[in-house]
């Protein structure tokens, strides 16, 4: 099976997690409960400025000040939300460079590579190993490291590789979800036994609730990365039969798949309306499959549902900038 077809069942199984793909581009963003990767992290809760503005005003910054860690670290994020993954790579190794202590500079390095290179490549493994040399629980590094295991035929330590990371999650992990299903699909698919072997889910401290850590981060700033995490949530993945069938396909078929899969999402929102995550999942959904326009579409029609629901119009707004909607 090809390369490309390989990264391709990444991108089935999670859509929204394993695309920015299988876990983890938005999803670690809380490894230690509230304090989200470089890549993942989400502004201020401010009205977004116009992410070309934006990056221009970063670029004459960091020509004046080529020495700015914070700033190449935002540069590489911005660049990662407008999708220009190979920009995103450089700044990323720019700020690993000035800052090589800091595992989150490495893992985002990575995670820029895989996306870039659409596939966990030797340069991407390097950075992720990096990052686990600095910090050992680097939740994003050893996420990829398993896949690379995966898509090299050696299920049974990647499954092993993920079961390890659910064990070392932290309480409220908004990726714990993601990962257990990512486990059960690949076990059930290669016939491996997991019983017994997967943590039972980690249950966040009383008060503390979803998108916890409110300890690292408090006020507007913190409500607002927490409700633009809800617009990381996986759209379910496929079913065994459908990764099967995944594998005959070809690279385009598999695309074409997959917009079916959102095609689908779509549908049942139409007929459901009342299902605020599930914009929040389109939403995501169509900017990953590069569909702007659909994504202003889901915006638009979830704002009028909720239109007298003040807390879902918030949750929305928060992840529409998130997301550069």
């Amino acid at each position: 099976m090809g390369s490309n077809l390989r990264f391709s069942r990444y991108f089935l199984i999670g859509i929204a997690v394993f695309a920015a793909g299988s876990i983890g581009w938005r999803v670690f963003g809380d490894r230690q409960a509230g304090t989200p990767p470089v890549s993942t992290a989400v502004p201020d809760a401010q009205p977004a400025p116009d992410v070309g503005e934006m990056v221009a005003k970063l670029e004459a910054k960091l020509a004046a000040k080529p020495d700015d860690v914070a700033g190449w670290q935002m540069l590489g994020w911005s660049y990662f939300k407008m999708q220009r993954f190979a920009d995103a790579a450089r700044a990323y190794r720019r700020a690993a460079d000035l800052a090589p202590a800091t595992a989150d500079n490495w893992s985002a390095l990575g995670e820029a590579l895989v996306l870039g290179n659409k596939g966990v490549g030797d340069d991407a493994v390097q950075a992720f190993r990096r990052a686990l040399s600095v910090d050992p629980k680097d939740a994003r590094a050893r996420y990829f490291l398993a896949v690379r295991q995966d898509l090299e035929g050696d299920h049974r330590g990647a499954v092993d590789g993920w079961i390890a990371l659910l064990k070392d999650a932290p309480p409220g992990a908004p990726w714990e979800g993601s990962v257990r299903q990512l486990v059960e699909q690949v076990a059930t698919r290669e016939k491996i036994d997991i019983a017994g072997r997967v943590p039972p889910p980690v249950t966040p401290p009383a008060g503390a609730g979803a998108g916890a850590g409110a300890g690292a981060a408090t006020g507007a700033g913190a409500s607002d990365a927490a409700m633009a995490r809800a617009a990381t949530d996986a759209i379910p993945g496929p079913t065994a039969d459908q990764l099967a069938s995944a594998a005959k396909l070809t690279p385009t078929q598999q695309d074409e798949m997959a917009r079916g899969m959102v095609d689908r999402l779509a549908a049942r929102l139409a007929a459901n309306p009342q299902d605020a995550d599930g914009w929040l999942r389109l939403m995501r959904a169509r900017m990953v499959l590069n569909d702007r326009a659909g994504a202003v579409r889901a915006l638009t029609t979830a704002r009028t549902t909720f239109r007298g629901d003040a807390g879902t119009l918030a949750k929305l707004d928060a992840a529409a900038r998130a997301l550069s909607i």
